[in-house]
């Protein structure tokens, strides 16, 4: 991916050398963007004054380089779409995109990307943009550093901040999102990265992703959305060093995983979640180094999972640390911390002395009757859980870490800033 982006930047260092700069301000010659690109040729660079540019429907069909001073407000009037690439070779730094006009019949954007590759979108502010940067058919491109900001109230009604759709080798890096129905989403989307995005107070997911193949995803903060992430139908994931936190809710939960293969789940941190993590029908997942932290359901893993492994996390103080209702099968759970583990080690080695059963049978209870859990606190609930313990009844046979840590795991993950993937605006 970086060697594909240094060529972008060689590329456009070259053109620029060969091309003419176009100013474009209400005294100049060219009043309007769509008029400098129109008079533009392959190569040139439009410089925008800040103001306000009342246009949409703006079609940059040539390979250019367009920079805006001091965020230039370009504002499609709540009427259309904004900009539309369909050349190679674009770059768009440093303008503020507004009011796109909401539909039904069709995914408007302010920015949309159009069976083109080799672009940069940069240092942008998108504002009540309805779907915020769309691409589609688009590859080998960088989506950095952007603000978008969506008004966004119901799902039916409220677009994705950024939507990719067929598209493939696309870097979406130190981005803002906020007030959309997903924060990220792709569609089959192959050899992506998702790095040090913010992505908070939106509607249905932090991001949502299904049939994208070969993807990397790190270093994250997913807050306060109607659930933080969602994965199907995909194989060859790594999640790592993401923050999934107060994804609070009914069905919410930190992180989804359906019909999902061959992935790593290392060094997350999931913490004040309904549900850390929902698994079902998953295999050959490793998940290594995560802590949970003060969720209702650290896991809970249903039918059709197998070959996963389970080991070195760390499950602190969460209502309940695992639900499975299944067969353990070929799933591994051994070698994790839990910080309701009672027991000893004499021989000093670390490991408690006796396996340690994670299932509590009031977990069971509730997951038949989620009424129950107004007696989560009550004397006859913490009777039921040492019955469960001393004789487990509807614990899987075999669900047990027979190598269960005295002491949590110091975790790789570092705390990232909240204002690690934001901009002074």
């Amino acid at each position: 991916m970086k060697a594909y982006l240094f060529t972008i930047i060689l590329i456009i260092n070259f053109s620029q050398s060969q091309a003419a700069n176009w100013q474009v301000c209400a005294e100049c010659s060219c009043s309007q963007l769509s008029e400098a690109i129109e008079a533009a040729s392959p190569g040139d660079t439009l410089t925008v004054d800040s103001g306000l540019y009342q246009e949409g429907r703006i079609i940059i069909g040539k390979s250019l380089v367009l920079r805006g001073n001091n965020y230039p407000r370009i504002d499609g009037k709540g009427e259309s779409e904004v900009i539309t690439i369909t050349a190679d070779h674009v770059s768009l730094v440093g303008f503020q995109i507004q009011n796109v006009g909401h539909s039904y019949l069709e995914d408007r954007a302010g920015i949309r990307v159009q069976k083109a590759k080799h672009f940069i979108i940069q240092n942008n502010r998108l504002i009540n943009t309805f779907f915020g940067i769309y691409l589609e058919h688009a590859q080998y491109g960088l989506i950095s550093h952007n603000f978008i900001e969506g008004q966004a109230i119901e799902e039916m009604s409220s677009g994705n901040a950024i939507h990719l759709w067929y598209s493939k080798h696309v870097e979406i890096t130190d981005n803002e999102i906020s007030g959309h129905r997903d924060g990220i989403y792709f569609e089959f989307v192959d050899n992506s990265q998702v790095r040090r995005n913010k992505s908070h107070h939106n509607l249905r997911y932090g991001l949502h992703f299904m049939f994208s193949n070969d993807d990397e995803y790190h270093q994250n903060i997913f807050r306060e959305n109607g659930a933080g992430v969602a994965v199907m139908f995909s194989k060859k994931i790594r999640l790592t060093e993401n923050q999934f936190i107060e994804n609070w809710g009914r069905a919410a939960y930190g992180l989804l995983l359906k019909e999902i293969y061959d992935a790593d789940i290392i060094d997350n941190h999931f913490e004040h979640n309904t549900l850390g993590i929902h698994v079902e029908g998953c295999s050959r997942i490793l998940y290594k180094a995560n802590t949970f932290l003060y969720n209702g359901w650290a896991m809970r893993v249903a039918g059709g999972c197998s070959k996963n492994e389970i080991k070195g996390n760390n499950f602190i103080d969460n209502t309940f640390d695992l639900s499975m209702n299944s067969q353990v099968g070929d799933n591994y759970f051994d070698g994790n911390y839990w910080s309701d583990y009672a027991s000893y080690d004499l021989d000093r080695d670390g490991i408690g002395d006796v396996p340690h059963n994670p299932v509590k049978l009031f977990s069971y209870v509730v997951n038949q009757s989620p009424e129950a859990i107004m007696l989560l606190r009550s004397t006859f609930v913490d009777l039921l859980n040492f019955s469960e313990k001393v004789s487990p009844v509807f614990s899987p046979p075999g669900l047990e870490d027979q190598q269960p840590h005295i002491k949590p795991f110091s975790q790789n993950f570092k705390t990232y800033a909240d204002d690690s993937a934001s901009q002074d605006f």
